[in-house]
């Protein structure tokens, strides 16, 4: 923002809480200025060493557009490669009013940066929409509906024309091929005779006509592809298919008109050629678009309404976009905070741990800042609306967008063969065809042949070795509860060097729950009873602990009772024992059983006039320094016991921790907790960095410069996650966390489980290995039909067996278990 201080790592605003280095330079919080610290001294991080190098080479990435322009992000139907991305971002630059444009294949978005006034959303999606791309607004699915029907509509269509040709190569054509094995002499020999009369080529006309059709129609994309990889200059595998399959037409319909007899007709490798790799993609798209559906439970923190006071003190309920700053909303209990700002009535218990990743809720008091996006757990607060009217979701949901649609660039193995292979493949059938009409050959022979050489290196086989086996990897994933959503994973993840873990909910259980305990059973029982009437979260790992369903007494230490011995009669939960109750921002209180009781922190205590022991301080101390919740509970006018709440670390950390240090990858923890909630994993030795008190803007930029020259991977849960997701190479999501961090994510493991972590990276190292042994059984079928072709002994009969053994053993090979 002009004119105002922001954060040296994160650009955010400076507020109170700023900090600044020994060098002057301003930092929003202790977590920034830590984490610029800790990468000053690394001499590891890339080839460029240096972090003023790092820094200047991010800095460079920077769009430079004008500050009156505005970012527009667009849907984009048909992308399916980076030449797509290449393309349309050059149809939207061409336009004089847009001033930078960045897509994305992987997440089908766009973002432009434009002039508004001179062309708006209509007119940018009228401008990219066209040869095969359809362009379409974010929040619109019945346009991505519309585009999922038309694939299907194509495929039906091919395969339809499709049976009716093959009838006829069945039935008259592939006999004659064989010499009369399928008919006595005498029918084939009639055959042959009414096939070769004048009208012969009528019934091979309209066969080309309905070949063409499905060439044209059904073929489209692929068409596309070929032209759009013409106009970029990047052969991919679409200019390879569409080499093939228009030869293959082109050559059967020149053969009608000049071959006497019974003309070669190759439409069947068009049909195949065309049909097959079709089907292919579209069977990879439903396996992904299955995989999708899975995540439709996940939450979704925005929040597209408010309860706005009126000048005579009643509510409305209006739409977020139509709030203004300085009007003040009233947040109920169990509500998310619309917009971010003051509270300036009430009092409550935040959870904004989607926004910030803190695992511990907090108090909010008049004169407190609330984040758009928090949930706010007890308590009601009324809110002045904030600077902007803004949220702090809803600027993450914009970075998460800000960031998918940058450029990937992203080629697969396939496609980077076809740019060595489409130009070798036509400067051979040149070569041959020129050879053969300097040995005297007819000009129509010479290109027969030379059409020939293109048909026989048809990469059917090879346009299949890729979307099949993806999409048996896609679905072996999804078989085990993970959701791929970017099929490239599969070959990136090979060289990764860097995974990035988020600390909460991620290493961690993210649920509270009871750690220790130091204190009278049957006050811990009664507070449990008074913990039940509060919906915070810490208030409900008491409840669960201590309350009458709790099997056991949890090693409560029992302090001076009459026998020594622990009080353990359980309540009966239907007798009413809680005569009053008071919520308060920091805890609860009330009168349980005649008796007056204080839960929650010291400062509660102190607030209330409460005497607090200095042990039972000191511990609260200490369980505060390791990064847990320190529950006091006290009765009549003095605190007796304390009770430690946190969130555990997961079973199965430090088998993955470990499993990806036997790889040799780098592991590095991230969280928005403090250093002391974070210890256990900074003392692991196979964690080699831990950046402590990130806020979430500072997390994607930690990872850019901690990741800087290498292939890193994020792996998260929640909403503060995404743009850290969004950032790294590969984000994967745990399936706990909030769709937003599944948007931004390339994985999601939907089962919520982090050993998981370790089936993608054999899942992967199995899928690239398949990938190559496909290309591999592709290349061998070339290796023997080219030179066949060159030499003049190919038959089309040979051509189309070959090719269907070609892929056929590409589908076998695809279809086996990965693991």
């Amino acid at each position: 923002m002009t004119g105002e201080q922001v954060c040296t790592l994160c650009d955010l605003p400076l507020s109170e809480t700023a900090v600044e280095n020994d060098a002057g330079e301003q930092f929003c919080c202790r977590g920034c200025r830590e984490i610029k610290a800790t990468l000053e001294d690394r001499d590891d991080l890339s080839a460029d060493a240096d972090p003023a190098d790092i820094e200047a080479e991010l800095d460079s990435e920077d769009r430079d557009v004008p500050d009156d322009y505005e970012t527009t992000f667009l849907s984009v139907g048909g992308m399916h490669c980076a030449t797509c991305e290449t393309f349309i971002e050059s149809q939207a630059v061409a336009h004089d009013d847009v001033a930078d444009a960045d897509a994305s294949y992987i997440t089908d978005a766009v973002r432009v940066d434009h002039d508004p006034d001179a062309i708006d959303e209509s007119g940018l999606r009228e401008l990219l929409s066209g040869l095969g791309y359809q362009a379409y607004s974010r929040d619109d699915p019945l346009a991505e509906r519309r585009a999922e029907e038309e694939s299907l509509t194509r495929l039906v269509v091919g395969v339809t024309f499709g049976m009716a040709i093959m009838m006829t190569y069945v039935a008259l054509i592939y006999p004659l091929y064989f010499g009369g094995l399928w008919y006595p002499d005498q029918q084939a020999a009639f055959l042959r005779e009414m096939l070769a009369g004048t009208s012969a080529s009528y019934p091979f006309l309209v066969m080309g006509l309905l070949t063409g059709i499905v060439l044209v129609y059904t073929g489209g994309p692929i068409l596309k592809g070929a032209y759009v990889s013409l106009r970029t200059r990047q052969p991919n595998m679409d200019l390879l298919i569409a080499v093939a399959a228009t030869s293959a037409w082109l050559y059967s319909t020149i053969a009608i008109f000049v071959e006497s007899g019974i003309p070669s007709l190759y439409y069947d490798v068009t049909l195949t050629v065309i049909l097959v790799v079709t089907a292919g993609g579209y069977y990879e798209n439903q396996i992904k678009q299955t995989a999708n559906e899975r995540l439709a439970g996940l939450t979704e923190a925005q929040v597209d309404e408010a309860h706005r006071y009126e000048g005579d003190g009643s509510t409305t309920t209006v739409p977020v976009d139509d709030l203004d700053a300085g009007e003040e909303i009233l947040v109920r209990e169990g509500e998310r905070v619309p917009v971010d700002g003051d509270v300036v009535d009430g009092e409550g218990t935040v959870d904004e741990a989607v926004v910030t990743g803190e695992s511990l809720p907090v108090g909010k008091t008049p004169g407190d800042e609330v984040v758009g996006g928090s949930l706010l757990q007890d308590g009601s607060l009324v809110v002045e609306v904030g600077e902007g009217a803004d949220s702090s979701i809803d600027r993450l949901t914009d970075m998460v967008w800000d960031l998918q649609s940058a450029n990937h660039g992203i080629q697969q193995l396939a496609d980077r063969l076809a740019t060595i292979f489409v130009p070798l493949v036509l400067t051979l059938a040149v070569v041959v065809g020129v050879v053969h009409f300097l040995l005297g050959a007819s000009l129509s022979t010479t290109v027969l042949t030379a059409l020939t050489v293109m048909i026989v290196s048809c990469p059917c086989a090879l346009g299949l070795a890729t979307p099949l086996a993806i999409a048996s990897s896609v679905r072996e994933a999804l078989e085990r509860s993970i959701v791929v959503f970017d099929e490239t994973i599969f070959e990136r993840l090979q060289d990764v060097e860097v995974v990035i873990f988020d600390k909460t909910g991620t290493l961690t259980t993210g649920d509270m729950e009871v750690l220790d305990a130091d204190g009278p059973t049957d006050l811990f029982e009664q507070a449990a009873l008074l913990e039940t009437h509060s919906s915070h979260p810490v208030a409900a790992a008491i409840a669960d602990r201590f309350g009458p369903d709790a099997a056991t007494d949890g090693g409560v230490t029992e302090s001076a009772e009459a026998d020594g011995e622990p009080t353990l009669d359980t309540p009966d939960p239907m007798e009413s024992r809680v005569t009053e109750f008071q919520s308060y921002a920091t805890g609860v209180g009330g009168t349980v059983d005649g008796a007056a009781l204080l839960v929650g922190t010291v400062d509660l205590f102190t607030e209330q006039g409460w005497t607090v022991p200095d042990e039972i301080e000191s511990r609260a101390e200490e369980a505060t320094a390791a990064g847990n919740a320190p529950v006091v509970v006290g009765r009549d006018g003095t605190a007796e016991g304390v009770a430690v709440v946190g969130d555990q670390p997961r079973e199965d950390w430090e088998a993955v921790v470990e499993m990806l240090d036997d790889r040799g990858i780098e592991v590095a923890v991230l969280t928005g907790d403090s250093e002391q909630a974070s210890a256990t994993f900074a003392a692991h030795p196979a964690v080699d960095e831990v950046f402590a008190g990130v806020p979430p803007e500072a997390k994607a930029e930690t990872v850019r410069r901690y990741g800087a020259g290498r292939q890193t991977v994020m792996v998260g849960d929640g909403t503060n996650d995404a743009p850290a997701l969004a950032t790294a190479d590969l984000g994967i999501a745990l399936g706990s966390g909030t769709a937003l961090a599944a948007d931004a994510a390339d994985v999601a493991i939907v089962d919520d489980s982090l050993s998981s972590l370790e089936t993608v990276f054999d899942l992967a190292a199995a899928a690239n290995s398949r990938v190559k042994q496909n290309i591999g059984w592709a290349f061998c079928y070339n290796a023997v039909a080219i030179p066949l072709a060159i030499t003049t002994v190919l038959n089309p009969l040979f051509a189309a067996l070959a090719m269907a053994a070609s892929s056929l053993l590409v589908v076998t090979n695809s279809s086996r278990s990965l693991l």
